[in-house]
């Protein structure tokens, strides 16, 4: 399996969702190709599976009307904007057959990516991502068919973190959300972009 890194500078949520579903259904023809994919969303509000409604406190944050779009990954109540880094994964997993291990990947990934950056992240007991000091700085979820996988994490660079005013991230009250930027970390996603591919080609290896 090869990798292939599709960049976008931004993209509409809905339009991504329709990308990844077209790569999806070329693998599930018989497409061998790992897809990487980076970008970046207009704010939106996603509601996954296992959402609820009630967890959109309010649309209207910072002057700005947020939209909230039905999405099929697994998981609750997450935020997208711009300074977010998207890092989706379009994939086959069929000799697997695990997706507690491609969310401890993706995870993986962006813990490793960190400590290139000097940042110490981890996992937390409270819920699926990526945490620094009890706060969360990327949200992960997925969605499977046939084994094949789509969606992936959410990196929070410099977004505006006001914005996750509006919702309860994740279900979870308690559990405020940081960047990179909030942080001290000055970087751009040019700089992160390539530690990224770097360890996903080390963590997925058994995939490429």
């Amino acid at each position: 399996m090869a990798l292939l890194l599709i960049k976008h500078r931004q993209q509409a949520y809905p339009d991504a969702m329709a990308e990844q579903e077209r790569l999806r259904d070329a693998i599930l023809r018989g497409d061998s190709t790992f897809y990487l994919i980076f970008t970046e969303h207009p704010p939106i509000y996603t509601l996954g599976t296992s959402g609820s409604a009630k967890d959109i406190l309010m649309r209207e944050v910072d002057g700005d009307n947020i939209e909230v779009y039905q999405t099929g990954r697994g998981g609750e109540v997450t935020y997208h904007g711009p300074g977010q880094l998207l890092c989706y994964i379009v994939a086959d997993l069929s000799k697997a057959q695990d997706l507690h291990q491609h969310i401890w990947r993706l995870e993986e990934v962006v813990i490793r990516t960190l400590a290139d950056l000097g940042v110490q992240g981890m996992r937390d007991k409270r819920g699926i991502g990526v945490w620094v000091e009890g706060l969360k700085i990327a949200a992960a979820g997925v969605r499977c068919r046939r084994w094949v996988v789509w969606h992936g994490i959410a990196l929070n660079i410099k977004p505006n973190l006001n914005h996750f005013k509006g919702i309860v991230p994740c279900g979870m009250r308690d559990a405020p959300v940081t960047s990179l930027e909030k942080l001290g970390v000055q970087v751009d996603r040019e700089d992160v972009e390539p530690l990224l591919v770097s360890h996903v080609q080390d963590v997925f290896q058994c995939l490429l």
